[in-house]
């Protein structure tokens, strides 16, 4: 008896879980506005409001002309249906129930009227019912999950059974055997129609933070790639600080026992910071080198600028160079962003831009350096390129890394224009001269 009493049990919390996502899903008055379509704009409400004035004007002489219902009931029936087409653009459920309510009550006064006259009409649904529940069954199901639109289908159903199969009437012509299996279909449409929506908004979405992630691995392997290029700069300049500090007592007659301990000190955090320096290098450096790349060559200097220019006048780019101001020695890292910036624009043309000419301008001033190239339109077609803009992104990345600016656009019709301000302030009387590291 115990068993029999818990299976009655998880029956009716089956029953009772169902009933509740049942009223959960179609006892709701929500706003769900169908979206425009995307190339047709508002079209697609337009055909709504047009099927709904022909099924206003359809509807109401049909019932009451072959129906033999009242003016009033009549126009209240094909109001309610066509109501529902126009609600549904904006709430699907509500208007669902709607189409319902105005199925059952013209089917209620139609049988009425056929027990008394045995007029032979279209029921329990009228022609233009159908047309009606069609239209909100598909609005229905484009906008709410598959769940919602079966039960909605199957709601459908069961009032139809219980109006025709059930109740039944006399000499009329049976509906349900048109709307069930269309209603269906057009359930089946509408869900297939979402899905196909709602995977091509993930797509977006998903191409979309594909691009992010790209962009934010790009700028990581750029700035990964800096800090590998201005290791030499620093581990030069901590040398020579090394160096000097062991060489410093040996100029000092007599020095104290203090600053001997002092330069002492000095040198050997300098050895430490070396050791860290080779130890980050190694963190940063690729398992696999670039291409061409050697981690062990010296990082280049704009005294290399001659020989790259001649380099890719070899394959076959025009190449300008135009030097203004003083020239003068800059600080390492300045040289090696003006280097690689100049190298990455070339390469750009020389990319997307073939049969160009470039022309590299380097404009000394005494608070740093601008370094411009400017490329013509091409004369043939480019071919296509893999590349994601990483050079763009290097070259801005080393500007700002610097304290200066990078813009890029194009440059005069078919053009493009790099310009690039790196601070580099020239040398007072009053500072050190420089240091060589031959020490």
């Amino acid at each position: 008896m115990s068993r029999l009493n818990r299976v009655a049990n998880k029956g009716a919390q089956l029953v009772r879980r169902w009933l509740g996502v049942l009223r959960d899903d179609l006892w709701t008055a929500r706003t769900d506005p169908l979206p425009p379509s995307t190339w047709l704009r508002w079209l697609p409400h337009g055909i709504v409001c047009l099927a709904a004035f022909g099924v206003l004007a359809g509807g109401l002489p049909q019932m009451q002309e072959n129906g033999g219902l009242a003016f009033g009931p009549a126009f209240l029936v094909a109001v309610c249906q066509a109501g529902a087409m126009v609600y549904a653009l904006r709430r699907p459920v509500p208007a669902w129930w709607l189409s319902m309510a105005a199925t059952l009550v013209g089917a209620v006064l139609l049988h009425r009227r056929m027990i008394a006259d045995e007029t032979t009409f279209t029921w329990p649904s009228t022609a233009s019912g159908i047309v009606a529940h069609l239209f909100v069954l598909l609005l229905l199901a484009l906008r709410v999950p598959t769940r919602v639109s079966v039960e909605a289908w199957g709601l459908t159903f069961l009032l139809t059974y219980l109006l025709q199969g059930v109740w039944g009437a006399v000499s009329y012509q049976p509906t349900g055997q048109v709307l069930v299996p269309l209603s269906a279909v057009v359930v089946i449409l509408g869900t297939a129609l979402r899905g196909r929506r709602e995977a091509r908004v993930e797509l977006g979405r998903q191409t979309t933070l594909t691009a992010e992630e790209r962009a934010r691995r790009t700028l990581l392997e750029e700035r990964s790639r800096i800090a590998r290029e201005l290791h030499d700069v620093v581990a030069h300049h901590m040398s020579v600080i090394s160096i000097q500090a062991q060489v410093a007592p040996h100029l000092v007659p007599d020095p104290t026992d203090e600053l001997k301990e002092n330069l002492a000190g000095i040198r050997q955090n300098a050895v430490e910071a070396l050791t860290e320096l080779r130890r980050v290098l190694d963190v940063l450096r690729s398992e696999h080198a670039a291409p061409g790349e050697r981690s062990d060559a010296p990082q280049p200097t704009l005294d290399r600028l001659a020989s790259l220019v001649e380099n890719t006048r070899a394959a076959g780019l025009t190449v300008i160079t135009e030097i203004t101001g003083e020239r003068r020695p800059l600080p390492p890292g300045v040289e090696l962003s003006a280097y690689r910036i100049v190298q990455e624009a070339l390469s750009n043309v020389l990319r997307h831009a073939p049969g160009a000419t470039a022309h590299i301008t380097l404009a000394y001033a005494p608070r740093g350096l601008r370094v411009t190239v400017v490329n013509t339109g091409p004369t043939r077609e480019a071919p296509p390129s893999a590349g994601a803009g990483h050079g763009l992104l290097g070259m801005r990345e080393r500007a700002v890394m610097l304290g200066g600016t990078l813009t890029a656009g194009p440059w005069a019709g078919k053009g493009y224009k790099v310009d690039a301000r790196l601070p580099a302030p020239a040398p007072t009387a009053t500072d050190p001269a420089p240091q060589d590291g031959t020490a």
